[in-house]
């Protein structure tokens, strides 16, 4: 996989990280980025952020490509973590995102997120990547790695191939291996979160929102503790008014 996306993104990275035009100008291949952003992130900004700022979240990024979404991410939160398999791709994302301080992008093994360490992170997401990747147990390494790094309750918004009928190689690193709507909800049982939505089953883009579950015991302790919040909240209101 890295020797062949290496390869395109010496051919043509904008091309094989967005399809829609062989030759993108700066202009409007980050414009690009700043639509997918638009669409798929401030349209849920709810599920994202549950209540928090987005400047003082970490988000991260994972098949970053040259940059294009990366560079949309670092406008809207605090901080931002990406990582891609090519070398060549984390070169022209970072010349991307140059004058951004709030961005790290780093190149990864392939298989799952270590090189990031321990960080901790609120959001996770990754558009038009999965649908690349020609082995399932690889896709499942990065969910369980995504487990790993993101905070109990958030969100890991994603898509996978979902079109079964298409004909690929197993080894093609081009058409990915796709998932039935039940192994995608199985994967995400099996991985500690709740498939809590699914959109495009059986097409190229299907969309799998996995919220990070909590334990038993620390679910009941937040509740109580927003609970709490909350009657406070109410009983300073009422004491101000009368």
């Amino acid at each position: 996989m890295r020797a062949e996306w290496d390869e395109r993104a010496r051919e043509n990275a904008r091309y094989y990280v967005a399809t829609g035009k062989q030759e993108w100008t700066d202009e409007e291949f980050f414009a690009s980025g700043e639509v997918e952003v638009a669409n798929h992130v401030l349209t849920d900004m709810t599920n994202i952020c549950q209540g928090k700022d987005p400047q003082r979240m970490a988000v991260l990024e994972i098949g970053c490509g040259a940059g294009r979404v990366t560079r949309a991410l670092a406008k809207v939160f605090g901080q931002v973590y990406a990582v891609d398999i090519s070398g060549e791709m984390v070169r022209q994302a970072r010349e991307a995102v140059r004058e951004f301080d709030n961005v790290r992008i780093e190149q990864n093994n392939g298989r799952d997120l270590s090189v990031l360490g321990k960080i901790k992170v609120d959001f996770a997401f990754s558009t038009i990547v999965f649908q690349h990747i020609p082995s399932r147990a690889v896709i499942e390494s990065y969910v369980r790695d995504v487990h790993r790094l993101l905070r109990r309750g958030r969100l890991f918004k994603f898509q996978v191939q979902g079109a079964s009928g298409i004909h690929r190689e197993d080894d093609d690193t081009w058409l990915g291996v796709p998932f039935s709507d039940v192994e995608a909800v199985e994967m995400a049982w099996r991985r500690g979160f709740e498939p809590r939505y699914r959109h495009g089953a059986e097409t190229q883009e299907f969309w799998l929102w996995y919220f990070r579950r909590w334990r038993p015991a620390m679910q009941a302790r937040y509740f109580l503790r927003r609970l709490s919040q909350y009657l406070r909240m109410r009983w300073e209101t009422w004491r101000r008014s009368s």
